[in-house]
């Protein structure tokens, strides 16, 4: 019924206009000396009027909804400008931009797009009500974090569009635009975690530290929590409990890129690494438990893992750009290695690739097999790959644990990473191509 279909888009032009004019009441912009125009019923009346002017555009006449639309915008224009006339006001526009948006909105409703002009509405009116703490958490970001996010723009939004997506050089493996997405998805990582590890600190715990810090690299952890156990080796157990910690979320970081670039290897990699998950979500867990009320000193905290420095402007990149070009110059020497290994050796030599590939580079690794997976055939070879590497991986950590940490931790660490190498040989039993 056209009728009805037209009651509901009027009613959804004069619900986001009234509920962005109620927010505007409950925050007293529209009383007292720098009180606006509108409040929730003139908002409401211009929602409806961009309700009716695009319900005009769909009877076919587009000149007598630009006139309604036009009227509905003009008024807060005006509004503005008399307002600024007044003495003393403060400039502030807020109000009457969000009134030109009610009319948009409503328009959009008018079209019978009701679930956008809901959608929008909705953000609108949490812009408007979060004022306050949208306020603290600009003022929190300091000009390195501000420079870091305007060069990710660039990158993502200058750069990538205008690299070549075909693929070229030897074996065809050089394609442009994804390496460039590696990049990109890299210098993503480093940022959130950069950012986590920022908000959560190392007062939350080592373990959590060492969560954060796995998602850019559990080898540093395992190194650097390693060689602090000599230094304070009555923080044995958080730290122990930090290396498998970091170690652990290497394999949801494995499964997220994996899916995001080849879903069919994610699949694949379930069984081969769910093992392993378990296990270090088990240990991690009694642990925290056993020792739930264990807190990190604060004598020594600058010895964090990826420590974020004071907000001066003059820390390092959050991007880890640097390290994001080194992954992708690696991935990209990994993608000629592994091209002409499938070519000459099969199967047997992409796995021994893995084996010595992973002791130094999870990423590159993964990001390699996610294009040897291309063909179907391939994938689970792929999989057995990365969890060949995984295993190698963690037992380099081992090692390191073994060779330079502190006796206590020495202990506990290499029990978790044991525990985590077992979980590793049972996926790939399960796992293994046959």
């Amino acid at each position: 019924m056209p009728e009805l279909s037209l009651t509901f888009d009027l009613l959804v032009a004069a619900l986001v206009g009234m509920a962005v004019g109620v927010e505007r009441e409950w925050s007293g912009h529209s009383a007292g000396p720098d009180g606006r125009f509108a409040g929730a019923r003139t908002f409401a009346l211009l929602g409806t009027i961009g309700g009716f002017a695009g319900w005009f555009v769909r009877l076919g006449y587009p000149a007598l909804a630009t006139v309604i639309a036009a009227g509905g915008v003009l008024l807060p224009i005006v509004a503005y400008w008399a307002t600024m006339r007044r003495p003393g006001t403060t400039t502030d526009g807020t109000t009457e931009v969000a009134a030109v948006m009610v009319v948009a909105l409503g328009l959009t409703a008018g079209l019978g797009l009701r679930t956008p002009a809901s959608a929008a509405g909705a953000i609108i009116v949490v812009l408007l009500a979060e004022k306050s703490r949208l306020q603290q958490a600009l003022q929190r970001i300091d000009a390195n974090e501000m420079r870091a996010a305007l060069l990710f723009a660039v990158l993502a939004l200058v750069i990538l569009p205008v690299l070549p997506s075909g693929s070229y050089g030897p074996y065809e493996a050089f394609r442009p635009r994804q390496l460039w997405t590696v990049v990109l998805m890299f210098s993503a990582l480093n940022f959130v975690g950069y950012i986590t590890r920022r908000l959560i600190g190392e007062t939350r715990g080592l373990g959590v530290t060492g969560l954060v810090g796995g998602f850019v690299s559990s080898t540093a952890v395992a190194l650097g929590f390693s060689r602090r156990s000599r230094d304070e080796p009555q923080l044995a157990l958080p730290l122990a409990l930090g290396t498998v910690a970091a170690c652990t979320v290497l394999i949801p970081r494995l499964l997220v890129v994996t899916a995001v670039l080849r879903p069919s290897l994610a699949w694949a990699l379930l069984p081969v690494l769910g093992p392993v998950l378990i296990a270090g979500l088990v240990i991690i867990g009694l642990a925290l438990w056993r020792e739930r009320d264990t807190r990190p000193h604060r004598r020594g905290a600058h010895h964090a893992v990826g420590a974020v420095p004071a907000k001066n402007g003059n820390g390092p990149n959050p991007l880890g750009l640097t390290s994001s070009l080194q992954m992708a110059v690696a991935f990209q020497v990994v993608l000629f290695a592994l091209a002409w290994i499938e070519q000459n050796a099969g199967q047997t030599g992409v796995i021994a690739s893995a084996t010595v590939l992973g002791l130094t580079d999870m990423d590159a690794l993964t990001l390699s097999m996610t294009r040897f997976a291309t063909d179907p055939a391939q994938v689970r070879t792929a999989a057995a790959a990365i969890g060949v590497g995984v295993l190698a991986n963690t037992s380099l950590k081992a090692t390191l644990v073994l060779a330079i940490g502190g006796p206590r931790y020495r202990l506990r660490a290499a029990t978790g990473l044991a525990v985590l190498a077992v979980g590793s040989a049972i996926g790939l039993l399960i796992g293994w191509p046959r």
